[in-house]
């Protein structure tokens, strides 16, 4: 059964930047796309290196920490009976602006080839800069069909910066809840992430950069902060829980239940973390981000490895399997003592990767894998590369032919299979490109 309920290269940007014409977006100015083939070595991160060797698939082990279920009964009970997506888009209180309507400075953060098909920037009232959203998932990773329920939903997963803004907020992840069935309107409400005391009496916000995140089944997994002990958070889409008191406070406080002004929280159900403990760059990788891909079998959690943008190390790619057992629904697959082991595994010369999807289209023979990552300065836009054993290729634009066309600060991706989309996000913008359009530009 399913489940239901279930500066610089800114310049190159504006010449090139595609605008809203209707419901869709086109292009300015014709973009040059030519075969990665010709790319220069430096810029070319080459075919994927297969890991298949013990010593370096150990290090990708996971162990499974899950939350005693009568920590989260003990909070449900206090906070009252747990509520799920739908309560949180019917109380829905922001409303997704069109490309049409969002800041010049917000679009020109967008791809420049492939164009994107639709663009949204938040409502002016998250207009603050100091929350940077990162990830995406939809309702197209939770079920096959598409929807939760009757809903079409997106997820975008948001970090509040840890030096600047109000200090009751540095370093608080949470998500914004949207509800897509309108495309010309999409309305949303934001969910703070949260962590359960052991005893069940409380909670804490989650503090760290939520770079990625995979909502499967009832479950949504999250990233977590760079040199942290856990690899991953798991929250329950059934257990979201509402709060009582608006203040700053987040937790337990007299008269009830706060979460720095957020009427929600989702409090954490499991964690995944590796037996040599926190990540590092010699040791445990720190998943830098994540997506689904349901073209395996059982379907899986691909895992791009977090390195410096720029830098010459080679990152991991590599998946786990989601387990096949009901009871167990949007958990990894795991052994009697709950460890999950990667399924596979590569290296890949693409630094500070930023996006990472797996596709196996109908008959072919190879996995392709789409690497997302920005310049190695951080200034201007990133690009898009798809890679496989074979090699490498990416779209160029502009009139030096340049590699970087994807969006500026770009984040996660997230392929969803029913309508051939890849959505993606920029800090300020959701953004959604046809897969066959990526595909087409990088020849």
């Amino acid at each position: 059964m399913k489940h239901r309920g279930r500066h610089r290269r800114r310049r190159r940007g504006q010449a090139l930047r595609g605008v809203l014409a209707g419901a869709a977006l086109a292009l300015t100015a014709a973009a040059t796309l030519i075969s990665a083939s010709q790319a220069t070595v430096a810029d070319d991160p080459g075919a994927l290196k297969p890991l298949a060797s013990a010593a370096d698939t150990a290090k990708l082990r996971l162990e499974e920490r899950p939350v005693p279920r009568r920590t989260l009964d003990r909070l449900a009970s206090a906070m009252g009976s747990p509520v799920g997506v739908d309560a949180v888009l019917r109380s829905a209180d922001r409303t997704l602006r069109t490309a049409a309507e969002c800041p010049a400075g917000d679009r020109d953060a967008l791809p420049v080839a492939p164009a994107p098909r639709r663009a949204y920037c938040w409502d002016p009232a998250d207009a603050v800069r100091d929350w940077r959203t990162a990830s995406v998932t939809t309702s197209a990773d939770a079920d096959d069909d598409g929807l939760w329920g009757e809903h079409r939903v997106l997820l975008a997963g948001a970090t509040h910066s840890t030096t600047d803004g109000p200090a009751a907020d540095r370093g608080l992840a949470r998500v914004a809840f949207v509800n897509a069935d309108d495309p010309a309107r999409p309305s949303y409400r934001w969910v703070l992430l949260v962590v359960p005391t052991a005893d069940g009496r409380d909670y804490r916000g989650l503090s760290s950069r939520v770079s990625g995140m995979v909502w499967y089944q009832d479950k949504l997994l999250v990233t977590t902060a760079a040199d942290s002990t856990e690899a991953l958070y798991v929250y329950d889409l059934n257990r979201i829980q509402r709060t009582t008191v608006d203040g700053t406070a987040i937790g337990r406080v007299p008269g009830g239940w706060s979460a720095d002004g957020h009427r929600y929280v989702m409090p954490a159900v499991a964690a995944y973390r590796y037996p040599a403990g926190r990540c590092t760059a010699t040791g445990s990788p720190c998943p830098g981000t994540i997506s689904l891909d349901r073209g395996t079998a059982p379907d899986s959690l691909v895992v791009g490895e977090e390195t410096a943008a720029g830098g010459d190390r080679r990152a991991r790619l590599w998946r786990y399997s989601f387990s096949s057992d009901p009871a167990r629904s949007g958990l990894l697959a795991t052994d009697a003592a709950g460890r999950a082991d990667a399924v596979e595994a590569y290296t890949t010369r693409a630094a500070g990767i930023r996006g990472v999807l797996s596709h196996r289209p109908p008959g072919s023979a190879r996995t392709a894998w789409y690497l997302g990552h920005p310049p190695g300065d951080l200034d201007g836009h990133g690009s898009l590369w798809r890679q496989d054993t074979k090699g490498a290729r990416s779209a160029r634009c502009g009139s030096d032919a340049a590699h970087h066309c994807w969006a500026e600060h770009a984040g996660s991706l997230s392929y969803a299979q029913p309508t051939g989309e890849v959505w993606s996000v920029t800090d300020r913008m959701l953004f959604t490109v046809p897969l066959t359009s990526i595909d087409r530009s990088l020849g």
